[in-house]
């Protein structure tokens, strides 16, 4: 079956970038001239998603505004014969993709929030996309994944190897290979402690999944420390029954939840940029002389 449906996960409180979370939601702080959400559609988009369910929860009624059409705004600009490549760039937003939205009511985690999906998944395959990680790459990490999907009909995850003294922000796992890049995953286990490593692979905010999720989320009892169930909880079942695959993925992530990682963001595709490339790493040189 074509995977053609992905969820995004936009509920977070963004915490971790205050004050600027406090009236603008994470995912909408820009990188360069994007806000951050929009990297992530268009990387679904291309890669063959045709409909995307964001999950969202109070104050984020932006992130509906930003992909809708802007008819004063975008009047103003066809109007102009010399903005003409400046409209498409705003109109075409509203074109990415068949967007939907749901409100998490209650803030309890990344696996009470996907729950919400269930009706909109459909039974289907489809890809989750954390709305913190914004990974640039000419290969969609989403097309990645699905390809594998598809080869072993499994659930895969998105991973790459990390820092042993990162490790523990995110998630350790066990894993054997498959072929080049592609893994068998044994275990999962979320936050590890330094003795509880398996190994520095890492989920980066990338998955395709089926409907089985769902039966495995509902299936996972809370973590006895935060009251929520992770995701890493019910995929760590999953992996132990043998329905997991991992995918080393080709891709720069840059971590939008917290503040070095956007910074990070804005530098590398400030240079890249076509208008301001040159001119940013000219001043790059210079400040970097005067450290």
């Amino acid at each position: 079956m074509k995977i053609t449906k992905a969820v995004i996960l936009a509920a977070g409180l963004g915490t971790r970038v205050l004050p600027a979370s406090k009236a603008i939601p994470k995912e909408m702080l820009n990188i360069v001239d994007k806000p951050a959400i929009q990297y992530l559609v268009e990387e679904a988009a291309a890669a063959g998603i045709t409909d995307i369910l964001i999950i969202t929860n109070r104050g984020k009624q932006v992130i509906e505004d930003h992909f809708d059409y802007a008819y004063e705004l975008e009047d103003n600009l066809k109007g102009n014969p010399d903005k003409k490549e400046l409209y498409d760039s705003v109109h075409s937003i509203a074109d990415l993709a068949n967007l939907y939205y749901i409100r998490q009511k209650e803030t309890k985690g990344t696996a009470h929030a996907l729950l919400k999906a269930e009706s909109f998944v459909g039974g289907e395959p489809f890809a989750l996309i954390f709305g913190d990680d914004v990974i640039i790459s000419e290969d969609p990490v989403t097309a990645q994944l699905i390809r594998a999907y598809e080869k072993y009909g499994k659930c895969t995850v998105g991973v790459n190897e990390c820092p042993r003294e990162d490790i523990g922000k995110y998630c350790s796992l066990a894993v054997s290979p498959l072929e080049e890049r592609i893994m068998n995953v044994h275990g999962l286990i979320e936050k590890p402690k330094d003795d509880e490593i398996m190994s520095l692979y890492a989920i980066l905010g990338r998955y395709v999944l089926n409907a089985d999720i769902f039966d495995y989320i509902r299936n996972t009892p809370p973590n006895a420390r935060t009251g929520e169930v992770f995701i890493t909880d019910a995929l760590d079942t999953m992996a132990k029954d043998g329905k997991l695959t991992a995918v080393d993925f080709i891709g720069d992530r840059y971590d939008m939840g917290n503040k070095l990682g956007i910074m990070q963001a804005n530098c590398a595709l400030a240079l890249r940029h076509p208008e301001i490339g040159a001119q940013f790493a000219a001043y790059l040189k210079q400040l970097v002389k005067e450290i």
